[in-house]
């Protein structure tokens, strides 16, 4: 079944009273990632269930994480991009 954009969702649930959170998703790329933790760290992610289009997972809640953005300043982007450049013209060789 194809699914729109728009409805390739993942939910994540979780209380302060538990210690583990839900996580619903119906995108195929999600599944892939959390898939994979599955497989390698089956004691910590679980997969609960499944239909043909969607999986719901179980985890730690701790491991939902929260980030502030990157802050890169103009020096930084600059040494990135010479990077880049020495990159690409070093396959160019």
């Amino acid at each position: 079944m194809k699914l729109s954009r728009y409805e390739q969702e993942t939910i994540v649930n979780y209380n302060a009273g538990e210690q583990t959170a839900t996580l619903y998703t119906r995108d195929k790329a999600v599944m892939r990632k959390l898939d994979t933790l599955v497989v390698d760290f089956p004691d910590t992610y679980k997969l609960t269930g499944q239909d043909e289009v969607s999986k719901t997972y179980s985890f730690l809640k701790s491991y939902v994480c929260y980030r502030k953005p990157r802050a890169v300043s103009t020096e930084q982007r600059e040494r990135a991009r010479q990077m880049m450049i020495a990159k690409n013209r070093a396959k160019e060789v």
